[in-house]
């Protein structure tokens, strides 16, 4: 067999293993396939057929480890484990492997390892004591009974569960039995048993958890050939995606390794504007990011930048651009522009008037001058934030420029009801207030916001114009340039791709409509309305982007635990959300296999001894990166009062700014606001003390203005629900006083840790 076109894959669950072993083993892996994909006949690598398989191979890899590989054609191998030479042949006959008759994908399982690992694990090797886990659900009866004795074999194959763990599941009587086996059986598998442990009934699991990796065609179960090819088997065959596999450490493996369900959405061709949902930590930036590669790769060869990735913050901006760099390199970050959408929006305005230079105020500054211009007027009958509100959400938000669009304009959503009589003392004010700017010489966001969607909006109908009448001339072209531009009067991008699509403003959304032709692939947007952090909710439909029909949900986390996902979706409590078109958005089917300790909650006298808590802690943590810690808190001051806190005992920290962390190493510390789209191994998340989350002044709108108080009160769960799910390994919640009442459930079923 010659060498020369050798094909060689690492299956994912193999990658997994290969994870665990000491690094100079990983090095040796990295030097097999090379010689491998050379030789697979070389005398040193003793590749040789297992007694008893048609399919299976060892060959060596150093003097102590072997893979085990599948031949899937006479130049096609796929490496499915990696085992000490010792463990290759004891129990040959409980090796498997088979293609999934659901998903068509290749799946191997060692049983024996299942058998001793799950049903008989070892005795503990010390008789220490440790605190039990909290269970999922309430403990069990003195008689174990099966977990999946109500689901027959032939169901639990339907929903594919792999055929060969059939006789495991039926004798899985304990959930840490459960999750045992989750760790080594194929993902699918892990899933659907999660699914039923925790109450789905039978067609809501082959709904959510099976039916979106089914394979599209009938499976042949016996053409592996075919199988390795399709989503649901992951495997990766480049050098540098095998690197990343090896050194990856579970942070690269976005890089190589895509959920069937999360490839089917980045490849799909969709006929206009398209959005994934899905809750923190399941992969929306991923596919967003695994998209653009993708679009770039259908482009024709050319310099331009005919893609555009956006998302609501410069912070964001700035790592998606890593991000993008390291997924595709220069090649792929050479054809897409990647800005943050309020630096778009005022690069547009800027090239359209090039002598408009006022100064940019933020919301915190707009508030002020709202309340300078009603202490100036003598007026105490109106309450600054809602007037601001009113201006950029109803005025700005629907371009109205006159008293009388104003009286027509919608106010849904806006709570309070206005009169006639208010709503034109209200313009009134807005015309004082945009007046007062302009002798500032200033303008705020939404300002540039609403002034750049104006401007593409006018230039989007200048080349529909074009358009028409080279349709009327029977095609035939004109010379039409751009007025001041020197260029074809052209649509600025050919695809736009939205990251965190729930936070930007509804000016953003006309202007990025504007921005490319509407046609297929044009926008592709993904979000969580539950993380939505800021007061920005829109109904899509209504400013010319429809994705109806065209709207999907991811609902694997592959970031936090079972433990902190059920204590997060806690603190969202009964509240319903919005699915940017006018719908309700649900975390239905939201769920992880990944397994850990509950979080801890802390009662403390005083914010003073919260902050020495924290640093007695982490002092605890020696051996965690300190970069992988982080403190989440409710304003900027407690910010830096836990930085100076840490600084005493000889640790660390680095406040987050609006550029992300000001520094390299150290314990990140910042307000919630400042952690969206972060991960840490472990969170923090202090001084959750009632009036300062929610703040006083929410509460005090309780019943001055019900609607209103609805909407902070969600906006409030959302930015700690985001906090907490930024932690991946540990969670640990701070508060002195009265406890938020956010934290009311977590609390009733986990009291808090002794201080």
């Amino acid at each position: 067999m010659t060498g020369k076109n050798v094909t060689l894959r690492l299956l994912d669950k193999a990658d997994r293993e290969i994870l665990k072993l000491p690094r100079p083993v990983k090095g040796a892996i990295y030097d097999f396939q090379h010689k491998f994909k050379t030789n697979p006949d070389s005398a040193g690598l003793r590749l040789k057929q297992l007694q008893g398989h048609d399919k299976l191979y060892s060959a060596r890899i150093n003097d102590e480890y072997r893979a085990l590989l599948l031949r899937l054609a006479d130049d096609d191998w796929l490496i499915v484990s990696v085992k000490h030479r010792k463990d290759v042949y004891a129990h040959l006959d409980r090796l498997t492997y088979s293609v999934n008759r659901v998903t068509g994908g290749i799946e191997y399982v060692d049983l024996q390892v299942v058998q001793e690992e799950v049903l008989s694990p070892p005795a503990p090797q010390t008789a220490t004591p440790s605190l039990p886990a909290e269970p999922l659900h309430p403990a069990e009866p003195a008689v174990a009974q099966p977990l999946f004795d109500k689901w027959s074999e032939q169901q639990l194959t339907d929903l594919g569960v792999a055929p060969s763990l059939i006789p495991v599941v039926a004798a899985l009587t304990t959930e840490d039995q459960l999750l045992g086996l989750v760790e080594y059986a194929p993902q699918l598998t892990g899933e659907v048993l999660l699914a039923l442990y925790d109450g789905k009934a039978y067609e809501d699991v082959l709904e959510q958890v099976t039916a979106p990796v089914a394979a599209p065609e009938p499976v042949d179960t016996e053409d592996f050939r075919a199988a390795v090819a399709r989503p649901a088997t992951i495997v990766t065959t480049t050098d540098d995606a095998l690197r990343e596999a090896l050194e990856g450490e579970d942070f690269g493996r976005w890089k190589v390794f895509l959920h069937p369900t999360q490839a089917k959405l980045v490849t799909r061709d969709y006929s206009g504007p398209a959005r994934v949902g899905g809750g923190p930590g399941t992969g929306k930036t991923i596919v967003a990011l695994h998209r653009v590669k993708h679009l770039v790769e259908q482009l024709p060869a050319g310099r331009t930048k005919p893609v555009l990735l956006t998302t609501y913050n410069k912070n964001l901006a700035a790592d998606l651009r890593s991000r993008l760099l390291a997924l595709g390199g220069e090649p792929l970050l050479s054809r897409v522009e990647i800005s943050h959408v309020d630096q778009l929006a005022l690069r547009t305005v800027r090239e359209a008037e090039p002598g408009n230079r006022k100064r940019i105020i933020d919301e915190a500054q707009a508030v002020r001058e709202w309340r300078s211009l009603l202490d100036e007027l003598g007026e105490d009958g109106w309450d600054a934030e809602f007037l601001n509100d009113e201006w950029t959400q109803v005025i700005l938000g629907q371009a109205v420029t006159s008293r009388t669009d104003y009286f027509r304009a919608r106010r849904a959503g806006r709570g309070r009801t206005v009169s006639r009589s208010e709503r034109a003392e209200i313009w009134q004010l807005a015309e004082r207030f945009t007046q007062r700017l302009d002798r500032l010489e200033v303008q705020t966001w939404d300002q540039i916001a609403e002034r750049a969607a104006q401007l593409e909006t006018e230039r989007a109908r200048r080349i529909q114009a074009i358009d028409r009448q080279r349709e009327e001339a029977g095609g035939l072209d004109n010379i039409h340039m751009a007025d001041g531009s020197g260029g074809w009067l052209r649509y600025r991008y050919r695809h736009i791709v939205v990251d965190e699509a729930q936070d930007l403003r509804p000016a953003h959304w006309k202007m990025l409509r504007a921005m490319t032709a509407p046609d297929r692939n044009d926008l592709f947007l993904v979000g969580d309305t539950h993380q939505r952090i800021y007061k920005n909710q829109v109904t899509l439909g209504s400013l010319g982007i429809n994705i109806r029909g065209r709207s999907s949900k991811l609902s694997l986390s592959y970031r936090t635990t079972r433990q902190i996902l059920r204590s997060a979706l806690n603190v969202l409590g009964q509240e319903t959300y919005d699915d940017l078109d006018g719908s309700t958005e649900t975390l239905a089917g939201y769920r992880s296999v990944l397994s850990g300790a509950v979080p801890d909650l802390h009662r403390l006298n005083d914010w003073e001894d919260e902050r020495e808590a924290i640093a007695a802690l982490i002092e605890s943590w020696g051996h965690v990166p300190h970069e992988q810690i982080a403190i989440a808190v409710p304003t900027n001051q407690m910010a830096s009062e836990a930085a100076n806190t840490l600084a005493r005992h000889g640790i660390r920290a680095l406040e987050i700014g609006p550029d992300g962390p000001r520094g390299d190493s150290g314990v990140h510390i910042g307000t919630m606001f400042r952690f969206k789209g972060l991960e840490y191994q472990r969170m923090i998340i202090a001084g959750l003390t009632d009036g300062l989350v929610p703040r006083a002044s929410v509460q005090q709108r309780r019943t001055t203005d019900p609607a209103r108080y609805r909407t902070e009160m969600q906006r409030a769960r959302s930015l700690l629900f985001v906090a907490a799910t930024r932690a991946r390994d540990s969670l640990d919640v701070f508060w002195h006083g009265e406890p938020s009442p956010f934290l009311k459930e977590l609390i009733k079923v986990r009291p808090p840790v002794a201080a």
